[in-house]
């Protein structure tokens, strides 16, 4: 099947946007389509900056297209609604994800797993069904089908609900769907950056006795005295992580670097489930071969499981806003201008931000002459 040509939208839009795989980020004149009769139009006010984005934006991921304009964290004011929005009104407070579209026809998408659609829509760097370009949050202003806008409750700053709404539903929807939401049970976070920290907080506020997992030691006192956790192991120390074999409920596992799997596993009592959420750029190691060894056994027996999530669909994404609304679950975060956004990304690289960086977009994003 050809592709679609692009198609020249009417409303002109301003943002930043990456050229080429150097990722490095300018200003942008594009445009975006007229409100729909099912539209919401917002004003961008925060994006956060996920490390997806810097993946994209270099071209890492061997799939970018460009110009690219990232951003899958916004957030926003309504200026305009479609004839037909039946859940949105102007001056309401908002937000939109990863997702942008789905087929809203597959099993998937009736089970509210938009997320898990074979044809969902990305909010950049994907193509809408008309074949236009999807542009990200980096911006001045977004239209979106309102199916997949967020209500931002009022008690939520902006600015701190952005990161939300990708770190914080890749965290929360594991820890429901995999039960560990329950308030006694044990839970180990492997990492303590973007998603690390967030899960924590989520995990915390559902009543979880939460140990953090890292191979630094000097972010013992963070995750303890800031972040409220209740233990800290560190991954490389093997006396601690043998005393600490079989007593977690269930793992979220944040790191996207290569890691050991089979000590994270024996950590975990019967039953428990490791939940990966990182993505390493080469595969990770779980051989069969210690499951015939008896020194081994005990890592592994027990019915445990190995598993992943993939952020969330709609309904659940705001169930999250709602839950970290009325629990105060807010990401820590670093507010920056948007010129100061390349040197973010370097940062970011670094892993030199605690724990997100958010682009105050609504005051500092400022059209070219």
């Amino acid at each position: 099947m050809a592709a679609l040509p692009e198609v020249e939208h009417p409303r002109k839009a301003f943002g930043w946007a990456a050229r080429d795989p150097s990722g490095l980020l300018s200003p942008f004149n594009f445009s975006r389509r007229e409100t729909g009769a099912k539209d919401v139009t917002f004003k961008v006010l925060y994006c956060g900056i996920c490390h997806s984005d810097l993946h994209k934006v270099k071209n890492e991921w061997g799939n970018s297209t460009y110009p690219l304009v990232p951003g899958h964290e916004l957030v926003g004011i309504v200026t305009e609604v479609g004839s037909k929005v039946e859940k949105f009104k102007v001056g309401d407070k908002v937000g939109v994800g990863c997702l942008v579209d789905s087929c809203r026809s597959c099993q998937n998408c009736a089970d509210n797993l938009e997320n898990y659609c074979p044809k969902f829509t990305l909010t950049y760097d994907d193509k809408y069904i008309d074949g236009t370009t999807t542009y990200g949050g980096y911006s001045d202003f977004m239209v979106t089908d309102e199916h997949f806008v967020i209500r931002i409750p009022d008690n939520l700053p902006l600015d701190a609900a952005a990161p939300l709404l990708c770190a914080g539903i890749t965290v929360y929807s594991p820890l429901r769907y995999y039960g560990l939401d329950k308030p006694g049970l044990h839970v180990g976070v492997v990492g303590l950056g973007g998603l690390g920290h967030t899960a924590v907080k989520f995990a915390k506020a559902f009543g979880a006795n939460v140990t953090v997992i890292s191979t630094s030691p000097n972010k013992k006192e963070e995750a303890i005295e800031h972040l409220g956790a209740d233990s800290f192991l560190i991954s490389r120390d093997q006396d601690q992580m043998q005393a600490a074999m079989g007593t977690l409920d269930g793992i979220i596992d944040t790191v996207s670097a290569v890691h050991p799997l089979l000590p994270l596993i024996g950590l975990l009592k019967s039953h428990g489930k490791l939940v990966m959420l990182g993505a390493p750029e080469k595969p990770l190691e779980l051989s069969v071969f210690p499951l015939l060894i008896h020194v081994f056994l005990t890592l592994l027996a027990g019915r445990k499981m190995v598993a992943g999530s993939l952020i969330g669909g709609l309904k659940e994404t705001q169930e999250m806003i709602d839950f970290a609304a009325k629990h105060n679950v807010k990401p820590d975060i670093e507010v920056i201008p948007i010129d100061y956004v390349n040197t973010a990304m370097e940062r970011l690289l670094k892993a030199d931000v605690k724990y997100r960086f958010v682009i105050d977009i609504g005051n500092t994003l400022k059209p070219s002459s």
